[in-house]
């Protein structure tokens, strides 16, 4: 399944999402599966979340079912039961590999109110051009230094007569990355970070940053849809 996280909903964190995904199952009537055990828990396998307060338009999960179930009604019943910015998009049945197999890559859109984007294409430039940009963030496993241009396979600056910030007056530099997955993975404010490592650049506002795709990358440098291997009109059914 695809859902997306909009507007004030980009703030709930993955755990919350979870929670309410649950909640979602429950009213919808969705005959989910259960793990064995004495604390049987839903069959739900969640594949690369985005960062809390990051919206997105491309995330993505699994679920496990004990009956076959048509995925545009189960795609229409989830999106009833959650909250409006968080909106299932697309369910198809799962005959392949899994998910986490065919993410390969994310493709973010990153909007930096208050950055003139000529500061921005120098930046952008300069972090281009080196061969490695170190950057520090703390992990589960504590700080941590990694390369964060070694991920990064495009950066494009976007040119909008609309203006973003919804201030004409203030210029809003836009750009967009396609990163690789790796490890430790490499996140747009590792790349923000090293924007001011190699340009000292310190956007003064916080960014609003966008997950536009994630999936399986190309030669060509496209993104294509995990889902679309198993686009054959097939109902959903258990595994």
């Amino acid at each position: 399944m695809r859902y997306a996280k909009r507007g004030p909903l980009r703030f709930t964190s993955h755990r919350d999402f979870a929670r309410a995904f649950e909640r979602a199952l429950r009213r919808a009537g969705v005959p989910v599966a259960f793990s064995q055990g004495f604390t049987p828990h839903p069959k739900i396998s969640y594949a690369s979340a985005a960062p809390t307060g990051v919206a997105s338009e491309a995330e993505y999960l699994e679920i496990g079912l004990r009956e076959p179930v048509d995925p545009a009604q189960l795609r229409e019943a989830l999106d009833t039961a959650l909250s409006p910015g968080l909106d299932v998009l697309d369910a198809v049945v799962a005959t392949g590999s899994g998910l986490a197999d065919r993410i390969q890559a994310s493709h973010w859109r990153i909007e930096l109110p208050e950055v003139d984007p000529e500061v921005l294409d120098k930046a952008v430039t300069a972090f281009l051009a080196a061969d490695e940009v170190l950057v520090e963030r703390m992990t589960k496993q504590g700080r941590r230094t990694f390369d964060a241009r070694v991920a990064v396979t495009r950066i494009d600056m976007i040119t909008s007569s609309a203006t973003p910030s919804v201030a004409p007056a203030v210029p809003c530099a836009i750009l967009e990355l396609v990163v690789r997955q790796v490890t430790p993975s490499v996140r747009p404010d590792d790349v923000l970070s090293g924007f001011r490592v190699v340009a000292g650049l310190e956007p003064p506002v916080a960014p609003k940053v966008t997950r536009l795709a994630q999936g399986t990358l190309t030669a060509q440098g496209a993104i294509v849809d995990p889902l679309d291997a198993d686009r054959d009109g097939a109902t959903i059914g258990g595994r």
